[in-house]
């Protein structure tokens, strides 16, 4: 908004200006047709060729001179000289403010730099991780081979083995059958044989019982052939002791 009020300004100056020169021109024309009908040159002081455009500026800017397009002048040019100090004062904050953003400009490209440098460090880094992330997946993938070849081994062994535990269970099975079966037999076999030791044991007990039975006899018979023994002997000894006085006689 200010520059177009400056541009506005400037416009209208230098219309203001323009009829200021055709004044003077006008002014020097009228000037010098009055010389030439009286015959004088114009004389101007030593050193200053200007005296006729200052004058008349003089003549222009005279209070008692002024008219409206003077007073419009000098208020275009005080307005230009507020402008331009207001201007001035704009630079100095834009100079100061391109200062400081030369400053932040500098800074952040220090910033920048040492962004770069910790980016190449980190890209570095991730290279690295890249190179041991591939490094340790293919590790990965040769673990997991070994593992699908040992799956498959234990599988087959496992096979096998439930194989073999059902051939093993299946003998075992037989095997308990059979040792079941000898022990029914066995059982049957102690049944019998007991009841065998037990027909024994009775047959035995009748035996003893007829064996004792018979030694009774036994020593009854012999007690009764002691005491006939006995009488017997008495008997004779009773004899003798009688024959023995007689034939002593």
């Amino acid at each position: 908004m200010a520059i177009e009020t400056d541009k506005k300004g400037m416009g209208w100056f230098k219309g203001v200006l323009s009829n200021q020169n055709q004044l003077k021109k006008n002014s020097a024309v009228q000037q010098g047709e009055v010389l030439e009908m009286t015959g004088e040159e114009p004389s101007y002081p030593a050193g200053n060729s200007e005296q006729p455009v200052t004058n008349s500026n003089a003549q222009l800017f005279q209070k008692d001179n002024q008219d409206k397009i003077a007073s419009d002048v000098i208020a275009s040019i005080e307005n230009m000289l507020k402008d331009r100090q207001l201007l001035s004062y704009k630079n100095v904050g834009l100079e100061d403010q391109l200062y400081s953003a030369n400053e932040a400009i500098n800074r952040f490209k220090h910033d920048l730099i040492k962004k770069d440098q910790l980016l190449q460090g980190k890209n570095k880094e991730i290279r690295d991780l890249e190179n041991s992330l591939t490094s340790k997946q293919l590790l990965y993938d040769q673990l997991l081979e070994d593992y699908k070849e040992f799956q498959m081994k234990s599988n087959l062994e496992n096979e096998e083995i439930s194989n073999q535990l059902e051939k093993e269970t299946a003998k075992y099975n037989n095997l308990y059958e059979e040792s079941t079966n000898v022990q029914y037999q066995n059982i049957l076999t102690i049944n019998k044989l007991e009841d065998k030791i037990r027909n024994l044991e009775i047959e035995n007990n009748n035996y003893v019982e007829q064996y004792q039975k018979i030694v009774n006899e036994k020593k009854e018979l012999m007690k009764t052939i002691n005491d006939f023994t006995d009488r017997m002997s008495f008997s004779f000894s009773t004899k003798t002791t009688t024959s023995n006085p007689l034939e002593s006689e």
